[in-house]
């Protein structure tokens, strides 16, 4: 589809596939990568490429909508849904063969009731403090489960794999023990996993057969050590244009409450995004865009659509010029969640669908 708005989110498909290369590197040949691809492949919409998809054998999602979603743009392999679903969602988890992680006795027992067949991967609590089952509780629960349900994976969550090596390793332990109480009961397990993107890069030993990769997939750093382990290439740029261009005088009010009032004769732009689209409030008065090589400050509120910046210092500046939101190097992604107080991840899925994404 052409992209007709002036605002966009511009996502590298060729990076993309270097990133998959490189962790796919970084785990070794015997490792299956699982992609986490939930909230729209964190704000990039690679969930809706279907050439992408197909690249895996398995791909991970958040809730049962967003696994229906993929059936129904023709993903036919494995899609697993990360977390407890809900007993409204059972019929559609059998309509379109979805893989589930369950912890919950009381979903369990509904399962059961349908007598329809239902693969799911058991989730262990090991001290994330949200979901799962008990380590020490393992048989207990894979013996409770009906005969209509097959067990085909177990799982964890590391909940501190970028700042607390201790309390990962008695994660890591827990799961272990958990695993070999399973085996006794299931013989080989088809999916073992509980590395996401930090523990995939700080925890080999946490590999097992399936890792989970998320933000390092898109390019993007989970902990402040992940470039030291492994080369990434971001994929997605935020950007726009100028759509309205005026010469105001010294003392003119900009924006919403008039909290701008210019010093000087003073060259205004206006950029149609705001946060209605994902661009925060925050960077209202002083956060600055790149136009034309030039850094130009935001000026007044950043409005629900739009926002304005002074380009008095920019050169030939006219209707129509580029604005880099975030390019990953003059501004970086990094940098507009520093100023929010906020990480990567949030700035990235909160882009709203509004914002058309322009694949290249």
């Amino acid at each position: 589809m052409e992209i007709t708005r002036p605002t966009y989110m511009e996502v590298n498909l060729k990076n993309l596939e270097f990133n998959i290369e490189q962790i796919q590197k970084y785990v070794g040949e015997n490792v299956q990568l699982m992609p986490v691809i939930k909230a729209n492949g964190y704000g990039t919409y690679i969930n809706k490429r279907l050439e992408v998809l197909n690249k895996f054998n398995i791909v991970a999602v958040a809730n049962v909508d967003e696994a229906v979603n993929l059936r129904n743009i023709g993903y036919e392999k494995e899609i697993f849904v990360l977390n407890q679903p809900y007993e409204s969602e059972i019929e559609k988890i059998i309509q379109y063969n979805i893989v589930v992680g369950i912890s919950s006795y009381e979903f369990a027992e509904k399962l059961a009731e349908t007598g329809k067949n239902v693969i799911v991967h058991v989730e262990v609590g090991t001290g994330m403090g949200r979901t799962g089952v008990h380590p020490y509780k393992i048989e207990q629960y894979i013996k409770s489960l009906g005969s209509n349900i097959k067990v085909e994976g177990i799982y964890t969550h590391f909940s501190a794999a970028d700042v607390d090596d201790e309390y990962s390793m008695h994660q890591l332990k827990s799961f272990k023990i958990a695993v070999q109480k399973a085996k006794e009961i299931l013989g080989d397990i088809k999916y073992i996993h509980a590395a996401a993107s930090n523990a995939l890069l700080n925890y080999p030993e946490a590999h097992f057969n399936l890792v989970r990769p998320g933000i390092i997939l898109y390019g993007y750093a989970g902990a402040e050590n992940t470039f030291e382990k492994i080369n990434l290439k971001p994929i997605a740029s935020l950007k726009s244009k100028i759509t309205f261009l005026k010469t105001v005088e010294k003392g003119t009010s900009i924006g919403y409450g008039r909290s701008f009032i210019t010093e000087k004769e003073t060259k205004v732009a206006t950029i149609p995004i705001g946060y209605a689209d994902g661009f925060r409030r925050d960077f209202s008065n002083g956060w600055k865009v790149l136009i034309n090589g030039k850094k130009a400050p935001i000026i007044g509120k950043v409005c629900m659509d739009s926002f304005m910046a002074d380009v008095t210092e920019i050169d030939n500046v006219k209707l129509g010029d580029d604005v880099i939101i975030w390019d990953n190097e003059n501004i970086t992604l990094e940098q507009l969640a520093d100023k929010c107080n906020t990480i990567n991840y949030e700035i990235m899925c909160t882009i709203s669908d509004r914002v058309p994404r322009k694949f290249i």
